[in-house]
């Protein structure tokens, strides 16, 4: 858990207007939430906001937040960005207040270690199925990320969330059946028909992928 302090201010003014006018002056609207205690709407550097997300931990880093012209210092993860459609800036951050002591739920990227022999050999496909997942630990021990070594995986061989090896502190929500990522045999191309031999279904086949013939 990060001990790096952000100085943010707070935002007497709302609305479009303000904001676009906040924007203006090279800083984007915030809020910060949660631990039953009023959001309050704060102004932040985007320079701040992008610093931390690209950092090893990205959204899920827990710094210190202070506001500005006091001594106020809490823990906060960034709950949720939003950003333009076209150029990918941002335009609002969500912050939300942790306490130390207290566990809470977030969303972890899975890194696929290694290369499947079942793609090696087999000529398998690697089925990436879910990218994140969402687990419940204390703040300090939020993982940059889960690490899933598929070097043994096989064709039909894929693994669950149950077969993950976490360590004790972690508990992963969800399904435990789900998949995380799985080896698939390629699809068979299909056999030409034989010579004087046709396809029951070749006219639907050739009528799906060609223009209708014209009726006579």
């Amino acid at each position: 858990m990060s001990e790096e302090i952000i100085v943010v201010s707070k935002r007497e003014s709302l609305g479009k207007a303000a904001s676009k006018q906040l924007r203006k002056n090279g800083l984007i609207p915030a809020v910060v939430y949660g631990l039953n205690e009023a959001p309050v709407a704060l102004a932040i550097s985007p320079k701040v906001v992008a610093k931390i997300i690209s950092s090893e931990a990205g959204m899920n880093s827990v710094v210190f937040m202070q506001r500005e012209g006091t001594d106020i210092k809490r823990h906060v993860v960034i709950k949720d960005v939003q950003r333009h459609a076209v150029t990918g800036r941002l335009r609002h951050v969500d912050f939300l207040r942790v306490d130390p002591t207290h566990k809470i739920r977030v969303k972890v990227p899975v890194k696929i270690v290694g290369v499947p022999y079942g793609v090696k050999t087999q000529g398998g496909l690697l089925e990436f199925v879910h990218r994140q997942i969402e687990i419940e630990c204390l703040p300090s021990l939020i993982p940059a990320h889960i690490d899933v070594n598929v070097d043994a995986l096989k064709v039909g061989d894929s693994v669950r969330f149950d077969q993950l090896n976490l360590a004790s502190t972690l508990t992963i929500l969800g399904d435990a059946h789900e998949v995380v990522c799985a080896v698939h045999a390629k699809a068979a191309e299909e056999a030409p028909a034989a010579e004087g031999e046709v396809a029951a279904t070749e006219p639907e086949v050739v009528a799906a992928k060609g223009k209708k013939e014209e009726k006579k």
